[in-house]
């Protein structure tokens, strides 16, 4: 018997009076110890659907049709104390952000012990020693030691570890895991995926994956179902939907991706976004049409009808046939030569906290930086990878002033950044721009668009009148590909991919000459990274400027820098032309990041 079963799952919305659809006619089935993929862009209806097996929708949201069966039983129509019981116990979870699904003012040990206690386990010892073997199983060090920290004192990758180690702890018959590795490193990243899928086996349970990420769900799932605007576009085996889609959305998600094997070539980006709930209203035809490169007439005024294309493989286009034409036609954006001088030079570059007091009351500090030399040329990207905790972030706040060096020398066009007395540090400072991982924080709330990205010109340039400001957002707006009518807007009315752009536009007020860019599209849909991997290739090319890239995704580094610096516990351990770094690794650590990156590695 399957594990779940959804039959014509159907999930409304109530808005302004009218009922909007969100998820349309659903069915899978999902067997004991199987993976299925649930893959598609923000809002195309991934994460509703796990928030509808736990019967927890937004307010307004409700399943009008069909059913979800589990174990037989309808979870749809069923009593909500008996669902309950089922939660953290037969249905488990794994949240996308694990920093703030842990309390961050218990202990490991305080929270597993409140879990256990709730799935009816009796004893403090006993629930200590399940606890400990949990956590030992997960591949996390020290669990004695772990029991008795706090949230904050580990790393993401590890409180991501604590929460799928909860998750198996009630031996469930069905996990849903919610983007698990979201912003994680490459090595972290795939130690993730393989623990997920070793305790999957080892429990035999079933997995619900949700991943914006195509090729990701090809590399651990059995079936993949492919989502947009609420309905199931493409399903079948993970294999067969990677190797050759068949839905003109899936190809374009195949294409939009960077990959670390295949020959360099331009990103495809798809024009506009998926539709909104409003606009869902007065649509008619098939929801991707307006964006779909094949669409005809046909397309849309109906709805093309869900139809076999091999065995297991089902796809909603009345165009399949013709998706494999579709194709990226742009080059792949060029790599400059070796520049003729160096925007920026960084000699013996370290940085080290305090700690605290020894034994005989000597300072102890722990190095963050050690000894880092580099340089970026004219007109040249450089990327910065490495794990979590190497130093990535912070080499890039002594390069912009956030946080002073404790030694070595930050040489940009000769001035030395590192030296109190430096002249027209101002005018050094305007020409060192940073754009930050997360965009809504990055962004005052409160200001429209045309004052942020023209702050400088307020801080700086007070002479500067607002109508100057005005025209010179509207500049900045067209630079980055948005409307004229965003400069009115105010961040909350903007997506991520659009307020990433704005931070861009920001950085780019007074022209650069180099850019500091610290995981920017960490976490995006592959959509959004491809816009703004291609923004980034044309704007250099446009304006001229160097970039200090730092990524964790070595596929987005191959595609868009000419040089690669490996950091590891706070030293560059290697550095080289790209393409030499990742075809023939010389360090452990850098070999390491390639294997992770690879698929089936």
């Amino acid at each position: 018997m399957s594990v779940l079963q959804a039959r014509d799952l159907t999930i409304s919305a109530r808005l302004g009076g009218t009922v909007v659809t969100v998820i349309r006619s659903l069915s899978f089935d999902l067997e004991p110890g199987k993976i299925i993929g649930l893959v598609g862009e923000s809002g195309a209806g991934k994460t509703m659907i796990g928030r509808a097996i736990a019967q927890v929708l937004p307010p307004g949201f409700a399943i009008t049709a069909g059913s979800l069966l589990f174990g037989g039983d309808d979870l749809v129509t069923m009593a909500p104390d008996r669902r309950r019981a089922l939660l953290g116990r037969a249905i488990a979870f794994i949240p996308q952000a694990p920093m703030t699904a842990l309390n961050p003012v218990k202990t490991i040990g305080a929270q597993f012990d409140e879990h256990l206690s709730r799935l009816g386990q009796r004893g403090r010892q006993q629930r200590r020693e399940r606890a400990l073997a949990m956590l030992a199983a997960s591949g996390l060090p020290r669990p004695e030691g772990l029991l008795a920290q706090y949230p904050h004192q580990l790393s993401g990758g590890m409180c991501q570890r604590v929460l799928i180690a909860s998750a198996f702890a009630s031996n469930p018959r069905l996990v849903i895991a919610d983007e698990p590795t979201t912003a994680l490193d490459a090595t972290t990243h795939r130690q993730i995926l393989r623990l997920i899928a070793a305790m999957q086996r080892e429990h035999a349970t079933a997995v619900i994956f949700i991943t914006h990420d195509l090729r990701l769900a090809a590399d651990l799932c059995d079936d993949i179902i492919v989502l947009y605007a609420g309905r199931p576009v493409e399903s079948g085996p993970a294999r067969a939907v990677l190797s050759a889609p068949a839905h003109p959305y899936a190809r374009c998600l195949q294409l939009a991706n960077p990959s670390m094997s295949a020959q360099r070539r331009a990103l495809y980006v798809m024009p506009d976004q998926m539709p909104s709930l409003r606009q869902m209203q007065t649509m008619s035809g098939c929801s991707f049409a307006p964006r779909c490169p094949l669409a005809v007439e046909e397309c849309r005024r109906n709805e093309p009808p869900a139809v076999s294309v091999a065995a297991g493989h089902v796809v909603a286009c009345s165009r399949a046939a013709a998706t494999p034409s579709i194709d990226v036609r742009e080059s792949a954006p060029s790599m400059p030569d070796e520049a003729a001088r160096n925007v920026l030079q960084v000699v013996n570059l370290a940085k080290r906290y305090g700690v605290g007091r020894g034994l005989f009351n000597e300072a102890t500090t722990v190095a963050a930086v050690k000894d880092a030399t580099f340089d970026i040329g004219e007109n040249e990207f450089v990327a910065l990878v490495g794990e979590s905790g190497s130093g990535k972030s912070t080499v890039a706040k002594m390069l912009v002033g956030l946080e002073r060096p404790s030694s070595g020398k930050i040489l940009f066009n000769g001035d030395d950044l590192t030296e109190p007395a430096l002249r027209n540090r101002s005018r050094v400072a305007a020409s060192v721009q940073m754009i930050f991982q997360d965009p809504r924080s990055a962004l005052n709330p409160r200001r429209r668009i045309a004052s942020i990205v023209t702050q400088v010109m307020e801080a700086g340039h007070r002479h500067a009148r607002w109508d100057e400001r005005q025209k010179r957002s509207q500049q900045l707006l067209g630079e980055v590909g948005l409307a004229a009518d965003f400069a009115a807007r105010l961040p909350d009315h903007l997506s991520g991919g659009q307020r990433q752009r704005i931070n861009i536009a920001r950085a780019l007020c007074i022209p650069p000459r180099l850019l500091i860019a610290d995981e920017i599209v960490s976490g995006l849909d592959v959509s959004i990274q491809a816009q703004l991997l291609n923004l980034l290739a044309r704007l250099r090319a446009e304006l001229g400027f160097a970039m200090l890239f730092i990524s964790h995704d070595l596929s987005v580094v191959r595609h868009l820098c000419s040089r690669v610096l490996v950091m590891y516990r706070g030293e560059i351990v290697e550095q080289g032309r790209t393409e030499t770094v990742f075809g023939d690794p010389h360090h452990p650590h850098t070999r390491a990041l390639v294997a992770a990156t690879s698929p089936q590695a």
